[in-house]
């Protein structure tokens, strides 16, 4: 049985989403953030990020990781790849092609948006974004992600979703690091088609399932 390690509140959230869409079975080990504990190797701590059983599986410990059948991944969006090339579905590639295309979106998300996206996140989660220093901080990611959010809308004329004109594995990876840009409305405005996307992507049962569990758990 696939195994997914990570809270909810987490990037755990894409692989949770992923296995709802694809209808696999999962046991969910709610593996929490150590920053969040205050005595992360206490023995009455709950399983966390420093937690000996937790390194045994990801020994850099940071959360998601996922194990199946004996395999075991530890990034987030690449746990998304292989779970849609395991399991298939419209999700999944139909071919080479699609594929390569699938695979250069999620890698192009990893790379050129989620460092300006988690910058921005992290700027509101430390309260800090009235702070000189936090709007500088969000202003500069802003600056950097306009490009990337013209670089989607420009893909999206005349599209609804990235690959194979259906929903697939490339969408359900960007809309999990498009949703860290949420605060940065302006740019939403300025982009509508990517704004179209996400909202589409956002109403798939599977992710307000997603979504529900992730905001039933505490803060």
């Amino acid at each position: 049985m696939l195994t997914i390690y990570g809270v909810y509140r987490s990037r755990a959230s894409r692989n949770y989403w992923m296995a709802l869409e694809l209808g696999v079975p999962f046991q969910s080990v709610p593996v929490i953030q150590a920053r969040r504990v205050a005595d992360p190797l206490a023995a009455d701590a709950p399983i966390n990020t420093k937690s000996p059983a937790f390194l045994a599986v990801n020994p850099m410990g940071l959360i998601p990781a996922i194990e199946d059948d004996g395999v075991v991944l530890t990034e987030s969006l690449a746990n998304n790849l292989y779970l849609a090339r395991k399991y298939g579905g419209p999700l999944a590639p139909a071919d080479v092609t699609e594929e390569g295309l699938i695979g250069n979106w999620t890698m192009w998300a990893a790379t050129e948006v989620e460092p300006h996206a988690v910058r921005i996140i992290l700027t509101y989660d430390y309260g800090a974004e009235e702070t000189e220093e936090g709007k500088a901080t969000i202003a500069i990611c802003a600056k950097a992600l306009d490009k990337v959010f013209a670089r989607m809308d420009g893909h999206l004329d005349g599209r609804d979703y990235l690959v194979g004109d259906r929903f697939t594995v490339a969408d359900l990876n960007l809309a999990e690091v498009f949703r860290y840009t949420m605060s940065q409305m302006e740019l939403f405005e300025k982009y509508p088609r990517v704004a179209a996307w996400l909202t589409r992507c956002h109403a798939r049962p599977a992710f307000k399932t997603m979504m529900e569990t992730r905001l039933g758990e505490p803060e």
